[in-house]
């Protein structure tokens, strides 16, 4: 059996969907049920509280960990590996950062996983293809897209790749220790992205581009203020390292990751 927390996300729900589909016994973890697909048990549970997860780790011999914003914010990572060890379950992959590994993340989740006594196995995607989402809103009223660093261009990783490479790692033996990088197939920027929407809409959209102090206002609403100062110094000045693309998905998967436009086809109706 395998346990995903943020089960109903967009990491969580195609791996959830992902491993139940090779005949997995998958329990999906979230705080609601909104999305697990029929068949698959959900346990309601929020890693802020790690005894919530008591129940739904028995008899677990694999547990995908995906800290929420607000656990990054206020969560207890020692906790939580307490209550994971306490459950005997032997394994842990955890959805990291590309971050950890650049230095602009802290690496304190890393940290305390690879000393926990778990074996482990570290994901640390990129820029998410779904980020774009935020973008969906005035796309469908306005056919615009405002963003900052409109012409720096950044890997970007569908996050149903991540899902799928999360089940490799969780099924498979031979990733104990393993720490993959995760990126999309080529670098692509706001603007680019942009085009790319419109493209499948079949109509322009207009990129607006903001000041990162904008920026800096909107991301401070959902994400704290050292992911919100790390991303923005990824996405406006990123390092040579954040601007290749990593070649672990594309081993892992057996096929070169899913394009941005890839992406959007399959999302469009949030546009529309």
């Amino acid at each position: 059996m395998i346990v995903v927390t943020g089960a109903t996300g967009n990491v969580g729900q195609p791996l959830v969907r992902a491993l139940a589909e090779t005949g997995e016994s998958v329990i999906a973890v979230s705080r609601n049920g909104v999305g697990v697909p029929a068949g698959v048990r959900h346990h309601r549970a929020d890693l802020t509280r790690p005894r919530t997860l008591e129940p739904a780790l028995r008899g677990a011999r694999a547990l995908f960990l995906l800290p929420s914003p607000d656990f990054m914010a206020n969560g207890d990572i020692e906790a939580v590996l307490e209550v994971v060890r306490a459950a005997d379950v032997p394994r842990v992959v955890l959805l990291s950062s590309h971050g950890v590994g650049t230095g602009r993340h802290p690496s304190a989740l890393e940290d305390a996983v690879q000393r926990s006594g778990l074996e482990w196995t570290m994901l640390r995607p990129g820029n998410f293809d779904s980020n774009a989402l935020r973008w969906a809103d005035m796309v469908r009223t306005q056919r615009t897209v405002a963003a900052p660093f409109g012409d720096v261009a950044v890997p970007a990783i569908d996050p149903a790749d991540i899902a799928e490479v999360a089940a490799i790692v969780l099924r498979e033996p031979g990733h104990q220790g393993d720490i993959y990088t995760l990126t999309g197939p080529e670098p692509i920027s706001p603007r680019q992205q942009a085009a790319a929407i419109g493209a499948v809409l079949g109509e322009p959209v207009r990129f607006v581009e903001q000041s990162r102090a904008e920026a800096r206002t909107q991301m401070l609403k959902y994400m704290p203020e050292p992911i919100v100062e790390a991303t923005l110094g990824a996405l406006g000045t990123p390092s040579a390292e954040e601007r290749a693309v990593g070649p672990d998905a594309e081993r892992l998967l057996g096929r070169r990751p899913r394009t941005f436009a890839e992406w959007a086809a399959r999302t469009i109706t949030a546009f529309k």
